[in-house]
């Protein structure tokens, strides 16, 4: 019988999933924190957005392998205030559950007003307005159980919990401290999961950088006392083991199972390119857990995480790419974003073209009128036709954060690449041009970035190459991850295709 139902078993694993592996990131470029629920047979996964508007982009998925962007939580300025935001702050880590119908997603505004939660019945939105949240800290997490909603986060440099009124916001119990972690500096990312008679709470240690770990503890009770797992940490690739690894910094990560009872694991890492440095960001990475009934979870079966994975997955199901860039269409689509509140009337398509209007530099960070998109290849290139009108500047930027981005630009009759990192703001080059129109070209690969520019869209000159390691985080500073786009300073700017 023990045979039989074994035969059967694979006959069912065989049906509804195949066995050739899949890549890590599974979401590229700069999309840290996930956090995933799933309902039904639909996976829904969010990740922080910092200083970007629309905030905390939104994917699906049916296989966890192939994600497509299907929105943003907060698209309304009233959602989502970033004044004065850099990548040091605004939106952080993210947490998306689903209860009675409801969807919701919990995270931290950092500079502009804390923890808030809203709620949609449909993940793609709209959304509600924010519900304001008295327990602080960053990362918060909820957890339902039994009618009642639970808060987790880590003030005072522990993870705290408290029961909430979920429509109202208002705390209903004393928050209570469960653990600080086993030791590593940072204790965050916490999420709560129920199993076997068991509270596991999952959190994230060492800070989001090369010591970045993963580690857990359980309880019989919600509140505790909480007890260490023993062989903390359960995720991590600083180790004798995963040193060598081209991922590294693995770590905030929220568990989910799938629909044929398997367990899987969310999180971020980041790539190495030229030595030591990540100029992509931190990314979404996937890897498979074994979780035995009352034992503690084993992710990847102990080993590091690479690249390349080698676990049964789901039966695949194929999204479709993000359209190409069209300015007919008046619309850039989910994944083109601004930095801080963008001031709509300096954003209008005319035509097949898109006219942009300069509300300061880059670097000053106040609003500046730019829209792009993250870099998730490590190889490509991004082109635009730019024709700046009077005086103004218009052109594209490879983007890092306020203080770290290289700008092919036009203006005053002239095109110039400029490189603008912490104090350093100087022109590498500049051309005379002759004609009303410039294509602007940016290609790329792991090293660096190549600047490119035509009078006549069929012959290129260059006005330079810049290393992709200065807009690493470990160079130019910040949380996120490189941005390709356009902007424009000083006055209007037309680009079209």
């Amino acid at each position: 019988m023990k045979k039989i139902l074994s035969l059967l078993f694979l006959i069912i694993i065989s049906e509804s999933s195949f066995s050739q592996g899949y890549r890590n990131p599974i979401i590229p470029g700069y999309h840290p924190d996930p956090s995933v629920c799933r309902v039904g047979d639909d996976f829904y996964l969010v990740n922080s957005s910092f200083q970007y508007f629309p905030g905390v982009p939104v994917f699906h998925s049916k296989d966890l392998i192939n994600w497509e962007q299907i929105g943003n939580v907060l698209t309304r300025d009233s959602q989502i205030p970033l004044k004065g935001a850099s990548s040091w702050l605004g939106i952080y880590a993210p947490t998306i559950r689903y209860n009675n119908g409801i969807y919701y997603m919990i995270t931290t505004n950092v500079g502009n007003g804390g923890n808030f939660l809203v709620t949609a019945t449909n993940p793609a939105g709209p959304w509600s307005e924010p519900v304001w949240l008295s327990q602080q800290g960053i990362d918060p997490s909820l957890y339902f159980e039994n009618g009642k909603v639970y808060m987790c986060s880590n003030p005072g440099d522990a993870v705290w919990l408290s029961e909430i009124d979920i429509n109202t916001g208002k705390q209903l119990s004393k928050s209570r401290i469960l653990w600080q972690g086993d030791g590593g500096r940072y204790p965050e990312g916490p999420h709560i999961y129920k199993k076997d008679g068991y509270y596991y709470l999952l959190i994230s240690e060492g800070g989001t950088e090369l010591a970045h770990h993963l580690t857990i503890a359980r309880s019989r009770d919600i509140y505790g006392p909480y007890e260490s797992n023993p062989a903390n940490p359960i995720l991590t690739n600083c180790s004798r083991k995963g040193q060598n690894m081209q991922i590294q910094g693995t770590g905030h990560g929220d568990f989910i199972q799938s629909q044929d009872g398997r367990w899987w694991i969310v999180f971020l890492a980041y790539r190495n390119f030229g030595g030591s440095y990540h100029h992509l960001g931190r990314e979404t990475c996937l890897a498979p857990v074994e979780w035995k009934t009352g034992e503690w979870p084993v992710i990847n079966g102990g080993n590091p995480i690479d690249t390349l994975m080698n676990a049964v997955t789901l039966k695949e199901h194929k999204v479709p790419h993000a359209l190409p860039l069209d300015f007919n269409r008046s619309d850039l689509g989910p994944e083109y974003i601004h930095i801080q509140n963008p001031i709509s009337g300096n954003y209008v398509f005319n035509g097949n073209k898109l006219v942009l209007k300069g509300h300061g530099s880059l670097s000053e960070n106040k609003q500046p009128t730019f829209v792009g998109k993250r870099q998730e290849q490590v190889y490509g290139s991004v082109e635009f036709r730019v024709h700046p009108k009077d005086n103004a500047e218009g052109g594209l930027s490879v983007y890092q954060i306020n203080d770290g981005h290289y700008d092919l630009f036009v203006k005053d009759g002239r095109v110039s690449l400029r490189c603008k990192l912490k104090n350093i703001d100087y022109i590498v080059k500049s051309d005379k041009i002759w004609s009303e129109w410039t294509n602007l070209r940016v290609s790329y690969n792991d090293k660096m970035y190549k600047f490119e520019y035509s009078d006549d869209g069929t012959s290129y000159k260059s006005l330079g190459e810049l290393n992709c390691s200065l807009l690493g985080s470990e160079v130019a500073g910040g949380f996120t991850g490189v941005v390709i786009g356009m902007y424009a300073d000083g006055g209007k700017v037309d680009f079209a295709e």
